[in-house]
C-alpha cells in the first residue's frame, strides 16, 4: 500500500504546478504534427453524452491572426504566435441528428449551449497541457468573445458555431514569473459551501491574496494597487463586460433560453 501522507508527484502533476501563461514565442514554427498530436490528444476529453459538441479551426494564415487580434482587444500576440486555435461550440452536428428524426434545434435551450461551451473548455485545457508537455506553450484567448460575430466571420463559421475562446501557442522565447493563486483554504470547502478544514474568513482570503498578487506585480515592475485583484476585478467587472454577448450569440444560432 503507498503511503497515504506521501505527496505524489508525476509528470502531469509538475506540468500543471509549473503552468504559466506565455505570450512571447520564437521564430520556430510549431509542426502540422505537433498539432495534429495535441488535438488528436485532446478530443479524447471527457464530452457530455458523447454529444462532441465542438471543432476547432487551426489558423497560421498571417493576415487572419491579425485581424482576430483586433477583434480579440488588440492583443498582439495573437497575430505574433505561429499558431492560433479556436475552440467553438458547435451545434452542427446535434443539428443534422435532429432534423435526420424529424425534429429541430431551433430556440435551442440554455442546456444545449452550455454544454457545448463546456466541451470545447475542456477540449481546449486538455488540448493546452498536451501542448505544454511537449514544450510548447500557449495562452487562453477569452477576448475572442468579445466581438463573437466579427471572430466568426474571419474564421468563417457558419451558424450554430461560435468561438469560446481561442489559444496562442508557439515555443517560447521567455516565460513569464509564475503568478500567486488564492490559498486552497479558500476555495476548498467540506460537506457545504463555507466549510473549510482551517475555518478560514473568506473575507482574508481575498484581502491576502490581494496582498500577494500586489507583491508579485511590484516584483516585475508593474504597477498596481495594495488591493491589486480586487481592483483589478472592480475595473473588469463595472461597468458589465460583454453586455451583448447573448445577442450576438442569438445571432450566430445560440438561443440561451
Amino acid at each position: 500500500m503507498p503511503d497515504s501522507q506521501q505527496i505524489p508527484s508525476n509528470d502531469v502533476i509538475d506540468t500543471l504546478l509549473n503552468r504559466v501563461s506565455v505570450r512571447k514565442y520564437s521564430g520556430e514554427p510549431v509542426s502540422e504534427a505537433m498539432v495534429e498530436t495535441i488535438l488528436k490528444t485532446a478530443f479524447r476529453a471527457p464530452t457530455s453524452s458523447n454529444i462532441q459538441s465542438y471543432s476547432v479551426v487551426v489558423v497560421r494564415d498571417a493576415e487572419k491572426r491579425k485581424a482576430l487580434a483586433a477583434a480579440c482587444g488588440g492583443q498582439r500576440h495573437v497575430a505574433e504566435a505561429p499558431v492560433f486555435l479556436a475552440f467553438c461550440a458547435d451545434l452542427t452536428r446535434i443539428e443534422d441528428a435532429l432534423v435526420r428524426n424529424g425534429h429541430s434545434i431551433d430556440s435551442n435551450n440554455l442546456e444545449t449551449g452550455l454544454v457545448s461551451a463546456i466541451d470545447a473548455a475542456l477540449v481546449g485545457m486538455s488540448a493546452y497541457l498536451v501542448a505544454d508537455s511537449l514544450g510548447i506553450k500557449g495562452v487562453m484567448i477569452g477576448g475572442a468573445r468579445n466581438k463573437p460575430v466579427e471572430v466568426a466571420r474571419i474564421l468563417g463559421l457558419p451558424q450554430r458555431v461560435f468561438c469560446v475562446f481561442g489559444m496562442c501557442l508557439g515555443w517560447p522565447a521567455e516565460a513569464p514569473a509564475q503568478k500567486p493563486r488564492m490559498d486552497y483554504d479558500g476555495l476548498v470547502h467540506f460537506e457545504e459551501y463555507g466549510k473549510s478544514r482551517t475555518g478560514a474568513d473568506a473575507k482574508r482570503i481575498v484581502d491576502d491574496y490581494d496582498v500577494a498578487l500586489a507583491k508579485h506585480y511590484r516584483g516585475q515592475g508593474r504597477q498596481t494597487t495594495d488591493a491589486s485583484w480586487s481592483d483589478d476585478m472592480d475595473k473588469k467587472f463595472h461597468p458589465w463586460l460583454r453586455d451583448d454577448l447573448r445577442e450576438r450569440l442569438k445571432e450566430l444560432g445560440f438561443d440561451f433560453r
